[in-house]
């Protein structure tokens, strides 16, 4: 199903095109607030540029025959304390995983997945995580991701008193 495209390694060159797929990817999810949104692209792409610029985010596209990019997937290289699973600084954090709506269900997602783990493979880094939307949950299954006790707690200004 998906012939006729290519995974190529994305570059600095494609910052705008990975922060419209990660807006884009927030919309599909429900957040429409568009204030967020544009909230969030102005935030994004500095990390962005940074991270990609210290090499510590990589990114691959599907390209279509006509050149244009039908999907895409990042990596996010995350310095981590040696832990039970590996004593390896890195760990790799899939991210912003997007295929544009008239290319999906052609297995992209798989394939950029499958490209990202392959190259955390090849670099030794043995654990890598992803939240997964609903969309993406059966996917990332069945590539072997398992759920883990993660839990979260955003902090708005509240304090936390010790007595």
């Amino acid at each position: 199903m998906t012939e006729g495209y290519r995974i190529v390694e994305a570059t600095l060159a494609d910052v705008e095109t990975i922060v419209r797929h990660r807006k884009n990817m927030f919309f599909d999810m429900g957040q429409h607030d568009m204030d967020v949104l544009n909230e969030m692209m102005n935030s994004f792409q500095p990390w962005l540029v940074e991270k990609m610029s210290k090499q510590e985010y990589r990114a691959w596209f599907a390209i279509a025959e006509d050149g244009s990019v039908s999907a895409g997937a990042g990596l996010w290289l995350m310095n981590w304390p040696p832990g039970l699973y590996t004593s390896e600084p890195w760990r790799g954090n899939i991210l912003n995983v997007y295929t544009e709506p008239e290319h999906r269900r052609r297995g992209l997602a798989r394939r950029l997945v499958t490209a990202t783990l392959d190259w955390c493979g090849a670099k030794r880094i043995h654990v890598v995580i992803l939240h997964a939307s609903n969309e993406g949950r059966l996917l990332y299954e069945a590539l072997g991701f398992q759920p883990t006790n993660e839990m979260r707690l955003i902090l708005s200004g509240q304090s936390f008193a010790c007595d």
